[in-house]
This record gives structure tokens, sequence and C-alpha cells, in this order.
């Protein structure tokens, strides 16, 4: 028999089959996300959830003939969320974790702030809380009678559930959550009575065609149990569209990072960039429309040139903030290029430059954290395919943070990890 993890991610749905007993992985295929759909507004950033479920469901079912399934795990992108009628059929898209809605001010004030200050917890752009609210004062879905995340949006769907169950893991990640007591807080759920049940331990949905589907894990929480299990000596770097380094502790401390409630009782505090990856992604496309100027035009990516520049070169002084997306307390905030001199400026430092400030936005908050926590971990374990398909990343991280790093051969470490943690509670 075999375990199924399936992940939503941003840009990519992703699985991975694993063996019942062995967890080897014996196949793993990712699909493109049907992408973001087209608005009016600059800041929004959604996505159909119909049909992501629509493909998820039927590359279940193409797995399912090929592999005897024992279950499913779920995993989907985090802070997202879908509205919901009573009968739980979405009545709206899913507004992802880049739409920015709340962040709009009303008379100077930014609606992320305004609910910072009531619920005492922090609302970013992008927190489901934040949408939800935004949603009901402009009487835009004004049928939603709940909501979910993604993830637990398609565990509803593939089951026939007609409420949603969320992971505590996804459920924090709306906002308003009280990580003390494990729920969302009294006056989040007075302001946004829609805001879904949660459950903080392993749960079966329901049955799919007889198999059963496991609540859904957050993205982050599923790559960290994926790669490091509970294991507190390695903290995880993962580097996607977004990106996050995560260290598991006992305790929901707070500084420059993010505490999030992860499994058996434990926690991870994160540090998240908001573009990430896609920083690099962003410098792909600027050289390909340089290069296009010259008359060159080319459907090959660029990355492995660009890797093969960054790993024969320093950037030679230039430094590149890569926070071109802001940041969830500033989301205004953008990039910026530096120490620019006629010696450093080329293609070559300035690819170089992108990968170390996409890794200096990530140190700084490992650095907050382990001084909080008054420990190191001995190693890192990195993912992404930012990571994973680029070894001169790799070595600007581990000289940048001091320590050696693995990178595991799942590239997929969400979807792994949705596939563990619904095998570990089959027996």
């Amino acid at each position: 028999m075999s375990v199924l993890g399936l992940d939503i991610g941003t840009t990519t749905i992703s699985a991975v089959v694993i063996e019942d007993h062995t967890r080897q992985i014996q196949k793993t295929v990712t699909l493109p996300n049907p992408g973001f759909l087209p608005t009016p507004s600059s800041w929004e950033r959604i996505q159909d959830a119909e049909a992501i479920c629509d493909i998820s469901a039927k590359l279940i079912e193409r797995i399912s003939a090929e592999y005897p399934l024992r279950c499913v795990g779920l995993s989907g992108q985090m802070h997202g969320v879908v509205p919901l009628d009573s009968d739980g059929r979405a009545v709206g898209p899913l507004y992802t974790w880049q739409d920015a809605r709340a962040a709009q001010t009303d008379e100077g004030v930014a609606l992320t702030d305004y609910l910072t200050e009531r619920t005492g917890t922090r609302v970013c752009a992008g927190y489901g809380l934040g949408t939800l609210v935004w949603n009901a004062q402009k009487a835009i879905h004004p049928h939603a009678a709940q909501a979910a995340t993604i993830g637990s949006f398609l565990a509803m769907r593939l089951t026939g559930k007609k409420s949603a169950l969320i992971h505590a893991s996804d459920a924090a990640s709306l906002g308003g959550y009280d990580l003390l007591n494990n729920s969302f807080c009294a006056e989040a759920l007075r302001l946004c009575p829609i805001l879904p049940r949660v459950t903080t331990d392993f749960a079966w949905i329901g049955d799919y065609h007889g198999i059963p589907v496991a609540v859904s894990l957050g993205d982050n929480q599923a790559s960290v149990y994926g790669a490091v299990g509970t294991d507190r000596t390695r903290a995880m770097i993962n580097l996607g569209t977004g990106g996050q380094v995560s260290l598991i502790h006992d305790e929901p401390l707070s500084g420059t990072f993010e505490p999030r409630p992860y499994v058996d009782g434990l926690y991870l505090l994160v540090r998240c960039s908001l573009c990430g990856g896609r920083s690099y992604a962003l410098l792909e496309e600027f050289l390909r429309a340089c290069a296009s100027l010259c008359g060159v035009r080319t459907e090959k990516p660029l990355y492995d040139a660009m890797n093969r520049l960054a790993d024969e070169t320093e950037s030679g002084g230039l430094i590149v903030d890569t926070r071109f997306e802001g940041t969830r307390e500033e989301p205004e905030r953008r990039g910026a290029i530096t120490g620019l001199s006629s010696a450093n400026f080329t293609p070559a430092c300035l690819i170089r430059g992108v990968l170390e400030g996409m890794t200096e936005e990530l140190y700084s908050g490992f650095r907050d954290i382990t001084q909080h926590i008054g420990r190191l971990p001995s190693r890192l374990i990195g993912s992404g395919n930012a990571i994973v398909l680029n070894p001169a990343l790799q070595n600007i991280i581990s000289k940048r943070f001091a320590l050696p790093m693995d990178v595991p051969d799942v590239q997929e470490t969400a979807a792994f990890g949705a596939a563990v943690y619904a095998q570990s509670h089959m027996d």
C-alpha cells in the first residue's frame, strides 16, 4: 500500500507518493497551479479555488489508479482564505497570502493596523482575517457563512463535508489567533463570526472513494515535518515563491519573527520573506528582457547560466535589498540596490547580490530567533527549488549562517511531510 501527500502551492500543485511502511518515495508529480485571476487592482491576488480543487481531485484519481492508496495527507499555502456558503460551496475565489486589500488605507488607517490593535495579535497584509473583514465591510460575498483555507477546502470537496475543520497550523495563519489557548480570540470571532472550527490534534476529515483524507497542515509546518520531524538540532530554510527560516521550540516566543503552532504541542519560530525565491525569478525576467533588446530571444530559462555566474564571482560590495514586495509589518516597503561602482555594475555581481540579499533577509530573523531561545541548531536543512536547484545559493546560505546545510533528495517537502503526517496516524 501507498500514501499520497498533496500540497497546493502558490504556483504549483505537487503530489508525493510514499510506500506505507518504509516511507520511500515511489512517485512525484508537479502540476502548474491555474494561476492568478485578472483583477482591476494591482494589490488583489486571487486564484480560482474550484479549479484548484478540480485539478487536485483529478490528480488523486490518476495516482490512485496506479497505486493502491491507504490514505491521503494534505497541505496548502497559508494565510489565504476561501469564503463559503452554509453548504460548503465557494462563493468567492481563494484570496491568497499575497492579497493586500486589508493593508489599503482608509482615512489614513490600514485595516491590518486596526485588527492588530483590536485582537492583540499580529494581522498583516494577506492574512485571512483581514481579507474577510475587508470584504464584509465592502459587502463583498454577502452570502458567505463560513470560511476555509485552500487545504481545508480541498478536504471538504474530497470528502463531501459541508463545514470546514482546519488544523491549528493553518488557523493561526489567518490572524486573530490566541496561541496560548489555541483558538481564535473572542474579538476576532466577534469581528468575523465566519472563522472556521479549529483542531490542535490530528483528525481524519472523511473518505474520498473509500480512502481516508487527513486534516490539512499549513505548508510551512508540513515542509518542516517532512524534513526535520521534531528534531530541534536542525533548522529548516525554504525558498520557494516566498521564503522561511523555521526552528522548533516549546513556547510561542515572538520578536522580529513569528510563532506558529506546529505538531505535538510544539511551535515553530519563523521568519518570512515575501519575495523569497521570486526575487531570483524577477531577476531572470529582467535579464531576459535585456537580452531581447539585443534581438536575442529564447524560451530556455537563464537559471543555469545565472547559477554559474553566481558561483564564479563575488558581489564586489554591491548590496541588494530583496524586499521587493515589502514585509508583513511594512507592506509598502520596497527593495533597493546600493554600493554600485564601475567595478561591480555587472550582471554577475547583480546575480550574486540578489542571492546574498535573499539570504540576508532570512538570516537577520534567524539571528533574532536563536538569541531569544539561547541555542543554535547544528545543521540547516534546505528546501524549495530556489535552493535545491542552485548550488551557489546553498554555499551562500551555509557561509552566512555558519552552519553546514543538507539538501534532501525530496524536492516537494510539503507534500512529503503531509504524506508522512497522515501515514504516522494510520496505525
